[in-house]
């Protein structure tokens, strides 16, 4: 049975899906009447083309990092966490509260550090209750993260609603947080050094996504906290006999998991909105599932995969302002396919794909063996 080489796996293996995805996509939109050539250069060029847009893809990219990570790290430990959108909701809610709380009269320097571990400590203690409840109840994560999810969703509504909206206000929204609760955005991080450029959603936020990208993958592959882990996931019958507590790794990895999706709250809460709104999450707690497949549930690949989704949120906003005809729901369909094909069409294309790389690397195969013989 013909399998991938890792490097294949973790960069050919997506962009082969990606080029499949695009074929299907464009080959629907030729049947509806539209140009895929045009809709792609206009994708293309809404993504990346200007500062502006390209800032706007870097911002949507930053939450898919977070939400995508938090995926993959639960996968390494064996579990599918599919509550990131709860996680992601209550760390944005453990973000505000102490902006609500306290920016009043701390300064920036320390009450943004407060956010980051309030928001990532909210997104840890929502996780590990499904966390126990697989470990030592047997109940399955899967179910238990989606209900989490619609109860994160309401908490979050009935305290705007019913305590943390102002009075006499009637939009569903907390007061908003002083100036030492505000991430700075990248444009005006840039013009302290000079550089001018434009006005975005895009903040510092970036950074924090970068540095979290970089600490999943020392810590699942660079120390032993993280090897135990990764034990755990790939057997828990052999961790266990090799003395490692799998109960305990459940618990590690889902918290882990919590805490980056919760780091959520830092791009939308304190970057942008700098107030508690409802759907400040919007859907990227289940984008960072398609982001972690497609990544193969590696940092890098997560990283690439979110701006891929970023480019895709951004160009297509684009497209279905420009091109005539073509809605945004023809946008969603373009994801979806992507979605289909970095998941499920993966385990169809992978053989195929090993297959065709047999092939070429034959003749480069049997060279070597001919040298060895040789000499």
């Amino acid at each position: 049975m013909n399998t991938l080489p890792r490097w294949a796996d973790l960069v050919l293996l997506p962009v082969v899906s990606l080029l499949v995805a695009l074929l299907a996509a464009g080959a629907v939109v030729a049947l509806v009447g539209q140009d895929p050539w045009e809709v792609i250069q206009v994708l293309v060029h809404g993504a990346f083309g200007t500062a502006r847009g390209f800032s706007y893809t870097l911002y949507y990219a930053t939450t898919f990092v977070f939400t995508g990570l938090a995926v993959a790290v639960a996968f390494h430990g064996g579990l599918f966490n599919i509550g990131g959108e709860g996680q992601a909701i209550m760390g944005g809610l453990g973000t505000g509260l102490v902006a609500l709380w306290w920016s009043a009269f701390l300064p920036a320097w320390l009450m943004l550090p407060i956010m980051m571990i309030s928001g990532a400590l909210f997104g840890m203690a929502w996780a590990a209750v499904p966390a126990y409840l697989q470990a030592y109840r047997g109940s399955h994560v899967v179910i238990t993260t989606i209900m989490f999810n619609f109860i994160a969703s309401s908490v979050l509504v009935y305290l705007l609603v019913n305590h943390l909206r102002p009075k006499g206000s009637m939009s569903v929204e907390s007061a908003a947080f002083a100036p030492s609760a505000h991430l700075p955005a990248m444009h005006e991080a840039l013009a302290w050094v000079g550089i001018d450029w434009p006005s975005s959603p895009l903040n510092l936020s970036v950074l924090l996504a970068a540095l979290a990208a970089v600490a999943v993958y020392l810590f699942l592959w660079r120390t032993r906290a993280g090897y135990r882990l990764r034990a755990v996931g790939s057997s828990p019958s052999a961790a266990e006999y090799a003395g490692i507590k799998a109960r305990h790794q459940v618990i590690i990895a889902m918290g882990i998991s919590g805490a980056l999706a919760g780091l959520v709250g830092m791009n939308e809460i304190a970057g942008v909105s700098g107030k508690l709104i409802l759907e400040f999450v919007s859907g990227a707690g289940f984008t960072g599932i398609a982001v972690a497949l497609m990544g193969r549930n590696h940092p890098l690949g997560i990283v690439l995969a979110s701006l891929l989704f970023g480019a895709l949120f951004q160009g297509g906003a684009e497209v279905a302002f420009e091109v005539q005809g073509f809605t945004r729901d023809m946008v969603v369909m373009l994801q979806g396919f992507i979605v289909l094909f970095s998941g499920a069409m993966t385990y169809v294309i992978a053989p195929l794909l090993a297959r065709v790389l047999g092939w070429v690397m034959l003749p480069f195969a049997s060279q070597a063996k001919a040298g060895v013989a040789h000499g």
